[in-house]
């Protein structure tokens, strides 16, 4: 068995896995995700599900290194499509973009009838994933920010459940920044928003210097509106 070192997200990731679950890790990236779980034990099987033939070889090629192909099925498919017909309580989605994971996750909605957790960690615009779990009866259960190689990537933890239960009267301004992630202003929570906020402030002053139409003020106010949220949180 080849000891398998992962990232320091792709850790955080496994943290939220229940021992005994049945996972579904979508885009697997060499499935060293399903290695992991499965190998330690914390996972009873899985399944390493990828789009294009050559990530599935590289997938089939470490299960088979470390002798897991009792347990960890590598499948060919789009999206949710590989958990059809399979006994998965789990489905991992990490290192797209959050507009990507929300779309698999809306196409997919079908095949999630029998699945009570979902570990979702965006790259970018984790707003649209938890727009997504607020609008399909998943509850946000945790979050957690990590700085990896330069890096910030956000984690999300949802279960079936009540969705509004995470969220207080701020509803735009805690699916923006992330409910969790807001209590707790990590260092790195700090950090993220803080470049943000200076990215704002430059696009603030282009807005004003542009000749004003409807769609343009609608832009100004919106970014105004996450500047003053930033503001405030920062201090």
């Amino acid at each position: 068995m080849n000891e398998i070192q992962l990232s320091k997200r792709l850790e955080k990731v496994a943290s939220y896995v229940r021992a005994g679950s049945s996972v579904a890790d979508i885009g697997s990236d060499h499935a060293y995700l399903p290695v992991h779980l499965v190998s330690r034990g914390i996972a009873r099987r899985a399944i390493a599900g990828e789009v294009n033939k050559g990530p599935l070889t590289t997938a089939i090629k470490q299960i088979k290194k470390n002798n897991l192909e009792a347990k960890i099925h590598a499948k060919l498919g789009n999206g949710l499509e590989v958990i059809e017909g399979e006994e998965v309580d789990t489905v991992t989605i990490c290192g797209m973009g959050g507009p990507l994971i929300s779309q698999i996750l809306e196409e997919g909605k079908g095949e999630l009838s029998n699945v009570s957790r979902l570990i979702l960690q965006p790259n970018i615009a984790a707003d649209h994933v938890r727009r997504f779990l607020l609008n399909n009866q998943w509850e946000l259960k945790d979050e957690s920010i990590l700085k990896e190689d330069g890096h910030i990537y956000e984690i999300l933890m949802a279960e079936k459940g009540k969705p509004l239960v995470a969220y207080s009267d701020d509803l735009e301004k805690e699916l923006w920044l992330g409910p969790f992630l807001l209590k707790k202003k990590s260092p790195e929570f700090m950090e993220k928003w803080s470049k943000e906020l200076e990215q704002l402030e430059i696009i603030y002053e282009k807005l004003n210097e542009a000749a004003p139409t409807e769609e343009l003020m609608d832009k100004r106010e919106s970014v105004k509106r996450k500047m003053d949220w930033l503001k405030e949180v920062l201090k």
